[in-house]
């Protein structure tokens, strides 16, 4: 009796040991996905980030979740990266939502706007003061999920072939610039230009564009705008905190097993703080590379900032009557950034300033 009573057992448990192995294979199902990033592959931070998401999301699912990553003009252009994961010809895109205003003005929020708050700002907004909620409505519309993927940190002024000391040196300059930050410098008389990164130095040096603005001092390093152009400018007011994003189509995002849709949120969190590290760790490094090889570092005049800056709110009213996302997403934006702002110019400000100006130096 106790034979047939054992073997009895083992029969029920070979028979579940059958069911389960399939359950947790579904669980776990091998997935291919591509995603076509905005960027060429000579930029290691920003095509980077992509690559790393790709590598992690692969480790966190002992390989069963793999993404291939193409870059900017492998698959499609880099400023078509919304309409190859809206339409399906990729599940993935990394991007900067800016690059589509021309769709809806809204997107500005999904990266920045002129005048806008800095990367750690930028990150509050997103995650504790309502940002991505209030940007879902817009990426939904155009069928994808977006996950907060990077930031590069304020950015630079550009290359100019010219100094700049007065509002009237900058008219008429043919400039390249993304985002909303072209249409607020054109109400100061600049003729903006957009072109896609890889295609920025062959335009600089055919003299297509009189001056560009990319990033920082590594990535521009890398693509050798100091080659071109000798005057760098401070700030790039267009881009004080740069968001970048994983665009995620939402059909395919809505398919994903929890665990997968976890490791690649996971990934691009980690992408996200791994980007703005390796910017600040680079960067420094870079700038004084350019400088020793005669680059020239010059601030925009205070004027050419005032007139930018009262553009910038200008057009921002304006697009409040034409654009429904823009109405909706902009006073909650604003009303969070005067906030930061005021926080971070009592404290931290105050606290790099007086290091910045210290007369005493630590000796080892």
């Amino acid at each position: 009796m106790q034979r047939r009573s054992f073997l009895k057992k083992a029969a029920v448990g070979l028979a579940a040991g059958s069911v389960a192995a399939p359950a947790i294979a579904q669980s776990n199902p091998k997935i291919s996905w591509r995603l076509a990033a905005s960027w060429p592959k000579s930029l290691d931070t920003l095509f980077g980030g992509a690559d790393m998401i790709a590598k992690w999301v692969g480790e966190m699912t002992d390989g069963n979740f793999s993404i291939r990553t193409f870059a900017g003009g492998e698959i499609v252009p880099g400023l078509q990266v919304l309409d190859a994961v809206q339409n399906g010809t990729v599940e993935l895109g990394h991007t900067a939502p800016y690059y589509y205003i021309g769709k809806d003005v809204g997107f500005a929020f999904g990266t920045c706007v002129p005048f806008g708050m800095n990367d750690r700002q930028s990150n509050a907004w997103w995650h504790f003061g309502g940002g991505n909620e209030v940007m879902e409505p817009l990426f939904t519309e155009y069928g994808v999920k977006a996950l907060l993927s990077g930031n590069t940190g304020t950015q630079m002024g550009g290359w100019w072939r010219k100094p700049i000391k007065s509002l009237a040196d900058i008219k008429g300059v043919k400039f390249r610039i993304g985002g909303l930050g072209g249409r607020v410098i054109a109400k100061i008389g600049v003729v903006p230009t957009m072109v896609a990164g890889a295609d920025i130095y062959p335009s600089l040096e055919k003299g297509t564009i009189d001056a560009a603005e990319w990033v920082g001092p590594y990535d521009d390093e890398k693509l050798g705008f100091q080659k071109v152009a000798k005057y760098y400018y401070a700030p790039g007011w267009w881009e004080g905190g740069p968001r970048l994003m994983t665009l995620v189509n939402l059909k395919k995002w809505d398919e994903l097993p929890k665990n997968y849709k976890v490791a690649l949120e996971t990934a691009c969190h980690a992408a996200n703080e791994w980007m703005m590290a390796k910017y600040d760790h680079e960067n420094p490094k870079a700038l004084r590379r350019l400088i020793a090889g005669g680059t020239q570092l010059r601030y925009f005049p205070k004027s050419v900032m005032e007139a930018s800056e009262k553009g910038a709110y200008e057009l921002y009213k304006e697009y409040m009557g034409k654009s429904k996302h823009w109405a909706r997403i902009y006073p909650q934006w604003l009303a969070y950034r005067n906030e930061e702002i005021e926080w971070h110019r009592f404290n931290d400000n105050t606290y790099e300033n007086y290091l910045w100006h210290s007369k005493i130096k630590a000796k080892i």
